[in-house]
């Protein structure tokens, strides 16, 4: 009779029991219920997400971003990493395939890999 009782649960007890239930769930996971219910976001709210979750991301050039969009832009890679990849860029001049970004100190291939769909070289 679990489904009686749900049905005759009032909205506000049936927030507080997601809430609990949310509260062991991954981050993740909170996401994917959010954007499956549309419980934990207004309309708008919905929208702007959209909106900054396009933004995150967009393409980076890597051979004309400064070291604060490369590390804003690039998963795993930090400041002092992106002024690494500029460093290198200045020294031997515009990156000329993605895969050359591997030859930067601290840029491994899971780095690479994780990145190389916003990667872009124009």
């Amino acid at each position: 009779m679990t489904h009686l009782q749900i049905s005759r649960a009032t909205p506000d007890s049936f927030v507080r029991r997601l809430v609990q239930h949310l509260k062991t769930t991954s981050f993740a996971g909170l996401l994917a219920l959010s954007a499956v219910t549309g419980l934990l976001l207004p309309v708008e709210g919905r929208a702007q997400e959209t909106t900054v979750a396009a933004a995150a991301v967009s393409a980076v050039n890597i051979n004309s971003a400064d070291a604060a969009t490369l590390a804003a832009q690039l998963k795993g890679v930090g400041l002092s990493r992106a002024e690494e990849i500029v460093r290198y860029r200045e020294m031997y001049g515009p990156f000329k395939s993605v895969e050359e970004l591997a030859e930067v100190k601290g840029i491994g291939p899971a780095t690479l890999d994780r990145n190389r769909a916003v990667i872009t070289l124009e």
